[in-house]
Protein backbone atom coordinates (compact mmCIF):
# COMPACT_ATOMS: atom_id res chain seq x y z
CA UNK A 1 0.00 0.00 0.00
CA UNK A 2 1.52 3.34 -1.31
CA UNK A 3 1.82 6.73 1.33
CA UNK A 4 -1.25 7.86 -0.24
CA UNK A 5 -3.36 4.61 0.47
CA UNK A 6 -2.78 4.65 4.21
CA UNK A 7 -3.17 8.58 4.26
CA UNK A 8 -6.62 7.74 2.91
CA UNK A 9 -6.92 4.25 5.07
CA UNK A 10 -6.50 6.23 8.13
CA UNK A 11 -8.50 8.89 7.40
CA UNK A 12 -11.03 6.57 6.36
CA UNK A 13 -11.16 5.03 10.02
CA UNK A 14 -10.99 8.09 12.19
CA UNK A 15 -13.91 9.02 10.14
CA UNK A 16 -15.92 5.84 10.66
CA UNK A 17 -14.91 5.70 14.54
CA UNK A 18 -16.28 9.82 14.60
CA UNK A 19 -19.50 8.67 13.07
CA UNK A 20 -19.51 5.36 15.56
CA UNK A 21 -19.41 7.90 18.45
CA UNK A 22 -21.59 10.46 17.07
CA UNK A 23 -24.50 7.34 16.27
CA UNK A 24 -23.45 6.10 19.63
CA UNK A 25 -24.56 9.52 21.72
CA UNK A 26 -27.65 9.34 19.34
CA UNK A 27 -29.07 6.23 20.91
CA UNK A 28 -28.38 7.12 24.33
CA UNK A 29 -29.78 10.60 24.07
CA UNK A 30 -28.45 13.02 26.71
CA UNK A 31 -29.85 11.24 29.52
CA UNK A 32 -28.12 8.02 28.67
CA UNK A 33 -24.59 10.11 28.21
CA UNK A 34 -25.33 11.79 31.25
CA UNK A 35 -25.54 8.26 33.17
CA UNK A 36 -22.76 6.96 31.22
CA UNK A 37 -20.72 9.43 32.66
CA UNK A 38 -21.78 8.90 36.09
CA UNK A 39 -21.00 5.07 36.02
CA UNK A 40 -17.67 5.86 34.79
CA UNK A 41 -16.22 8.99 37.05
CA UNK A 42 -19.36 8.55 40.46
CA UNK A 43 -16.78 10.76 42.13
CA UNK A 44 -16.60 13.57 39.81
CA UNK A 45 -20.06 13.75 38.52
CA UNK A 46 -22.00 13.30 42.24
CA UNK A 47 -25.39 12.50 40.31
CA UNK A 48 -26.98 10.07 38.10
CA UNK A 49 -29.76 12.69 37.22
CA UNK A 50 -29.37 16.03 35.30
CA UNK A 51 -30.29 18.85 37.12
CA UNK A 52 -34.29 20.59 37.28
CA UNK A 53 -35.09 23.49 35.63
CA UNK A 54 -36.77 24.94 38.97
CA UNK A 55 -33.04 24.39 40.26
CA UNK A 56 -31.51 25.99 36.95
CA UNK A 57 -34.18 29.13 36.60
CA UNK A 58 -33.13 29.89 40.38
CA UNK A 59 -29.52 29.09 40.37
CA UNK A 60 -28.80 31.47 37.08
CA UNK A 61 -31.88 34.53 38.61
CA UNK A 62 -29.17 36.68 40.48
CA UNK A 63 -26.72 36.86 37.17
CA UNK A 64 -26.57 40.21 35.75
CA UNK A 65 -26.73 38.97 32.04
CA UNK A 66 -26.10 42.80 30.80
CA UNK A 67 -22.41 42.57 32.52
CA UNK A 68 -21.60 39.03 31.77
CA UNK A 69 -18.86 38.75 29.32
CA UNK A 70 -17.31 35.54 30.25
CA UNK A 71 -19.35 32.77 31.86
CA UNK A 72 -17.42 29.58 32.66
CA UNK A 73 -18.64 26.65 34.03
CA UNK A 74 -17.07 23.29 35.66
CA UNK A 75 -18.39 19.99 35.30
CA UNK A 76 -21.34 20.52 32.87
CA UNK A 77 -22.37 17.08 32.14
CA UNK A 78 -24.67 16.92 29.08
CA UNK A 79 -24.90 21.08 29.02
CA UNK A 80 -28.17 21.08 31.32
CA UNK A 81 -27.21 24.18 31.91
CA UNK A 82 -25.58 25.75 28.53
CA UNK A 83 -28.76 26.31 26.57
CA UNK A 84 -30.13 28.41 28.96
CA UNK A 85 -27.20 30.34 29.60
CA UNK A 86 -26.49 30.73 25.74
CA UNK A 87 -30.13 31.92 25.71
CA UNK A 88 -29.66 34.75 28.28
CA UNK A 89 -25.77 35.77 27.50
CA UNK A 90 -25.44 38.88 25.39
CA UNK A 91 -24.46 38.66 21.54
CA UNK A 92 -20.74 39.07 22.55
CA UNK A 93 -20.73 36.78 25.35
CA UNK A 94 -18.84 33.59 25.50
CA UNK A 95 -19.50 30.22 27.23
CA UNK A 96 -16.64 28.27 28.41
CA UNK A 97 -17.13 24.66 29.92
CA UNK A 98 -14.70 22.52 31.46
CA UNK A 99 -14.92 18.80 32.42
CA UNK A 100 -12.49 16.18 32.74
CA UNK A 101 -14.68 13.00 31.14
CA UNK A 102 -13.98 13.14 27.64
CA UNK A 103 -17.41 11.55 27.12
CA UNK A 104 -19.21 14.75 28.17
CA UNK A 105 -16.97 17.13 26.21
CA UNK A 106 -16.98 14.83 23.13
CA UNK A 107 -21.24 14.97 23.32
CA UNK A 108 -20.80 18.94 24.02
CA UNK A 109 -18.98 19.54 20.70
CA UNK A 110 -21.25 17.66 18.91
CA UNK A 111 -24.34 18.53 19.97
CA UNK A 112 -23.91 22.73 20.44
CA UNK A 113 -22.79 24.70 17.69
CA UNK A 114 -23.15 28.11 19.10
CA UNK A 115 -19.96 30.16 18.00
CA UNK A 116 -20.39 31.21 21.78
CA UNK A 117 -19.66 28.12 23.15
CA UNK A 118 -16.27 26.56 24.20
CA UNK A 119 -15.90 22.72 25.40
CA UNK A 120 -12.01 21.98 27.42
CA UNK A 121 -11.17 18.36 28.37
CA UNK A 122 -9.22 19.84 31.47
CA UNK A 123 -9.54 20.45 35.32
CA UNK A 124 -11.22 23.15 36.42
CA UNK A 125 -8.11 24.14 38.94
CA UNK A 126 -6.57 25.27 35.61
CA UNK A 127 -9.36 27.93 34.93
CA UNK A 128 -6.73 30.39 35.02
CA UNK A 129 -5.15 29.00 31.94
CA UNK A 130 -8.19 27.96 30.21
CA UNK A 131 -9.80 30.93 29.56
CA UNK A 132 -6.33 33.28 28.81
CA UNK A 133 -5.73 30.42 26.24
CA UNK A 134 -9.37 31.24 25.11
CA UNK A 135 -8.29 35.30 24.86
CA UNK A 136 -10.32 36.35 27.91
CA UNK A 137 -8.58 37.75 31.33
CA UNK A 138 -10.99 37.21 33.76
CA UNK A 139 -14.92 35.92 34.14
CA UNK A 140 -17.85 37.32 35.53
CA UNK A 141 -19.59 33.91 36.45
CA UNK A 142 -18.20 30.36 37.32
CA UNK A 143 -20.86 28.22 37.87
CA UNK A 144 -19.82 24.71 39.37
CA UNK A 145 -22.03 21.11 40.46
CA UNK A 146 -19.11 19.48 41.34
CA UNK A 147 -19.14 17.34 44.26
CA UNK A 148 -16.66 19.30 46.85
CA UNK A 149 -17.17 16.91 49.32
CA UNK A 150 -16.17 13.72 47.18
CA UNK A 151 -13.56 15.07 45.88
CA UNK A 152 -9.77 13.97 46.07
CA UNK A 153 -8.20 15.51 48.45
CA UNK A 154 -6.62 19.00 47.91
CA UNK A 155 -8.95 19.54 44.90
CA UNK A 156 -11.49 21.46 46.27
CA UNK A 157 -9.21 23.91 47.99
CA UNK A 158 -7.67 24.68 44.52
CA UNK A 159 -10.40 24.69 42.34
CA UNK A 160 -12.03 27.90 45.14
CA UNK A 161 -8.64 29.54 45.19
CA UNK A 162 -8.36 29.42 41.36
CA UNK A 163 -12.10 30.51 40.68
CA UNK A 164 -11.48 33.74 43.24
CA UNK A 165 -8.42 34.50 41.29
CA UNK A 166 -10.20 34.38 38.23
CA UNK A 167 -13.55 36.16 38.40
CA UNK A 168 -13.85 39.62 37.90
CA UNK A 169 -14.78 42.25 40.87
CA UNK A 170 -18.30 42.02 41.25
CA UNK A 171 -18.66 38.28 39.70
CA UNK A 172 -19.76 35.37 41.15
CA UNK A 173 -19.10 31.69 42.02
CA UNK A 174 -22.64 29.67 41.72
CA UNK A 175 -22.32 26.33 43.39
CA UNK A 176 -25.34 23.93 43.83
CA UNK A 177 -25.20 21.15 46.21
CA UNK A 178 -26.71 18.21 47.46
CA UNK A 179 -24.24 18.78 50.41
CA UNK A 180 -24.28 22.38 52.69
CA UNK A 181 -20.04 21.39 53.03
CA UNK A 182 -19.57 23.33 49.71
CA UNK A 183 -19.76 26.64 51.64
CA UNK A 184 -17.31 25.77 53.71
CA UNK A 185 -14.96 25.09 50.80
CA UNK A 186 -16.24 28.47 49.09
CA UNK A 187 -15.69 30.08 52.67
CA UNK A 188 -11.69 30.10 52.09
CA UNK A 189 -11.99 32.57 49.87
CA UNK A 190 -15.08 34.65 49.54
CA UNK A 191 -16.46 36.79 52.43
CA UNK A 192 -20.00 36.97 51.81
CA UNK A 193 -21.63 33.87 50.75
CA UNK A 194 -25.65 33.69 50.36
CA UNK A 195 -27.43 30.63 49.93
CA UNK A 196 -30.73 28.98 48.90
CA UNK A 197 -32.71 25.86 48.30
CA UNK A 198 -34.43 23.82 45.60
CA UNK A 199 -36.56 21.18 46.75
CA UNK A 200 -37.87 20.32 43.28
CA UNK A 201 -34.59 18.19 42.18
CA UNK A 202 -33.31 14.73 42.58
CA UNK A 203 -32.33 15.02 45.17
CA UNK A 204 -32.96 18.38 47.00
CA UNK A 205 -30.69 20.77 46.11
CA UNK A 206 -28.75 23.50 48.29
CA UNK A 207 -27.99 26.50 46.35
CA UNK A 208 -25.01 29.23 47.13
CA UNK A 209 -23.76 32.16 45.19
CA UNK A 210 -20.13 33.37 46.77
CA UNK A 211 -19.87 37.12 45.76
CA UNK A 212 -16.50 38.93 44.83
CA UNK A 213 -17.07 42.37 45.64
CA UNK A 214 -15.86 45.45 43.90
CA UNK A 215 -14.48 46.74 48.17
CA UNK A 216 -14.24 44.78 51.03
CA UNK A 217 -17.95 44.57 52.64
CA UNK A 218 -18.13 44.44 56.70
CA UNK A 219 -19.98 42.24 58.04
CA UNK A 220 -22.84 43.67 59.36
CA UNK A 221 -23.36 45.63 55.62
CA UNK A 222 -24.36 42.02 54.36
CA UNK A 223 -27.71 41.60 54.61
CA UNK A 224 -29.19 39.04 56.50
CA UNK A 225 -30.82 36.39 54.24
CA UNK A 226 -27.51 36.83 52.47
CA UNK A 227 -25.52 35.14 55.38
CA UNK A 228 -29.00 32.77 56.79
CA UNK A 229 -27.11 29.08 56.65
CA UNK A 230 -30.13 27.41 58.86
CA UNK A 231 -32.01 26.42 55.44
CA UNK A 232 -29.10 24.70 54.12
Amino acid sequence: MTGTELAQDSVSRKAKRGLQRMLGHKRLGPWGVFFKGFVQHPVMVGSIIPSSRFTIDKMLGPVDWNRCKLFVEYGPGVGTFCQPVLDKLPRDGALIVIDTNPLYIDYLKKTITDGRFSAVLGSAADVEAIIAAHGHDGADYVLSGLPFSTLPEGVGPAIVDATHKVLRPGGAFLVYQFSAKARDFMARRFARISSGFEALNVLPCKLFWGWKDEAPVAAEAVPAKALETAAV
